[in-house]
Parts: C-alpha cells; structure tokens; sequence
C-alpha cells in the first residue's frame, strides 16, 4: 500500500511539473508576443509622419518620449534638445500661440477640441500643426499630457487661398465688392466711428478696350490697383467693386487727412504714367466724409460717387 502512495505521489508531481511547464511555457509566449507587439507599435510610432510624445508635467517638465519624426519638420538633434532641455517648446511655439501652452499644461485647455498651432523651425520659419492631446491625471492632479501632433501647412495654405479669392478681386489683388460692402455694413450697424469713402473711376476703360484690346483694359485696371494698394492700412479698405470702379474705406481719420490721401492718390497716377510705356491712366475722384458712421453709409456712399461723378462730367465738358 505504502508503495502505490509512493508511487502515487511521484506522478503527481510529475504531473504537476509538466502542468506548470506548459502553463509557464504559455506564459513565455504570451510574454513574447506581447513584447512583439509592443516592438511593432513602436516602430510604426518611430516611423510616422506624425509627432507622438509624453510630457510630464509633475514633480517636474521631462519629456518621457518625443518621436523623431519632429525633425523632419523643425530640424535634426531637436529630439535630445528636447530631452535635456523640456523647456525648449516654449522658445520654439509662436508668440501668438504661447498661450495654448500654458494652457495645456495648466489643464484650462479644452482638450476634446484640435489644438491649431504654429512652431518655428531651424530656418525661422513657423510652420502649422493640428494636435490631439491627452491629459493624465493622478489622485486628480494634471501630471503629464500625451498627444499626436501633424504638419498641417498645405490645408493651411489650401484654406488660406480659398479665402483669398472669396475676398479678394483676382485681377488687381484688391479687396473685392462683398468684402467692401461686408465692412460698410459693420460701420453702419456695429460701430460708430469717423468715416469716408473715396470713390473712384478709371476713365475711358471702354475705349482702351475698343481701340487697344481688352489685355490693354486690363493693364490700366491692373495698374490702377497697384497705385491705390499703396493707401492700404489698418485704417482703409481698398477694393476693386465693379469693372471701373474702386474704393477706399477709411475709418477714423479727420476729413484733413482724407483731403491729403486724394492728393496723394492722384499724384501717384502722375508718377505711374511718367514711367509707365502703355495707356495713360486717368481717374476721376469723388469722396465724401462723416463724423458717425451708424446709419449714415448708405448715404455716404451716395455721397461719395455723386461727387465722383460731377468731377467726371466737368471732364468730359472741358
């Protein structure tokens, strides 16, 4: 009896023994693909176009991981700058921008929205990006943010020129007719401010057009756009609204100083057409000023191209 016990026991540890094998053996190769795995992800992670990293923010600034895909956009050994120095994005981020950083790492940030920014990279130049970050927390503190950031430059530029040619007048690289009028409007209902408008017609278009060809036409109107884009400021919106027709807004100038700029205007047609080889250019000028803007653009505009108008009849008489 006591031999079968014996015998008994020796198989159940043997039993036992090849039972713990093939369990720990499972476990290796679980281990392994997991190990596997990872490896894969982190090379597709090294390999990406995109910018993965993991920032901490507590006990101290340490960038855990940055992904070397930064440096094709912002210029090579930025990775182990970024490692030995974690305050390096606050120098790279653009002035305008800085603010979203702090933000990010104060946790005020709202991080289900894209975060647009803009980075400066070797040469000086800021480039465009879209993040999606994450933020970490323990024991309800903001301990580390995690994120994927992508160069977004070409949509940038897309949207960009998109916009460009929904305000702008193509030919002349002026502000079109819609924007013109979007702005009066603002200044009729919105803002009360010192206003004048400055009308302006380029003369005898039709007959360029018929004696010298409609390329010709183009050339006086193309001309006539680069003269009064020199009046261009952050007081004046310079636009092209019909064929002949063009016009600056100007906000908040004294009527002394509208006087000046149409002097200007029209001795910067005389400058243009001592040098210039083609078709002279002639314009008849009209303006018109107001002290209040509210409720008063309609009929400045009015104002402004009568004038324009008498000026280009007294023209015609003379």
């Amino acid at each position: 009896m006591v031999e079968y016990f014996l015998i008994g026991c020796i198989v159940g540890v043997i039993i036992a023994s090849i039972y713990h094998k093939r369990i720990s053996l499972k476990s290796y190769r679980k281990t392994q693909n997991i190990k596997r795995n990872q490896k894969r992800i982190f090379n597709l992670i090294e390999k990406s176009k995109d910018i993965v990293y993991c920032f901490q923010i507590l006990p101290e600034f340490k960038f855990i991981y940055l992904s070397p895909s930064i440096e094709k956009f912002l210029g090579e050994g930025l990775v182990m700058e970024c490692y030995e120095n974690p305050n390096n994005p606050f120098e790279l981020i653009h002035p305008d921008d800085l603010n979203i950083l702090y933000d990010k790492i104060y946790g005020t940030l709202d991080f289900e929205k894209p975060i647009i920014q803009r980075w400066r990279n070797r040469e000086g130049k800021y480039l465009w990006f879209e993040e999606h970050a994450t933020p970490i927390y323990s024991k309800g503190k903001l301990v580390a943010v995690q994120g994927i950031i992508r160069n977004i430059d070409e949509k940038i530029k897309y949207q960009l020129g998109l916009e460009y040619r929904v305000t702008h007048d193509m030919l002349t690289g002026l502000y079109n007719k819609d924007f013109f009028e979007r702005a009066c409007n603002k200044y009729d209902v919105e803002i009360d401010s010192k206003v004048a408008i400055i009308m302006c017609d380029l003369d005898n278009l039709k007959i360029t057009n018929d004696i010298h060809g409609h390329m010709e036409g183009d050339n006086l109107i193309k001309g006539v756009g680069i003269i009064l884009n020199k009046f261009s400021s952050t007081n004046s919106i310079v636009s092209r609204i019909g064929g002949d027709e063009f016009c600056i807004l100007l906000i908040d100038l004294n009527e002394s100083c509208v006087k000046k700029i149409v002097e200007d205007i029209d001795r910067e047609i005389h400058k243009f057409n001592e040098v210039n080889l083609g078709v002279d250019i002639n314009i008849s000028i009209g303006y018109s000023f107001s002290q209040k803007s509210l409720g008063h653009m309609d009929s400045l505009f009015k104002k402004a191209d009568s004038n324009m108008y008498k000026i280009k009849n007294n023209k015609k008489v003379i």
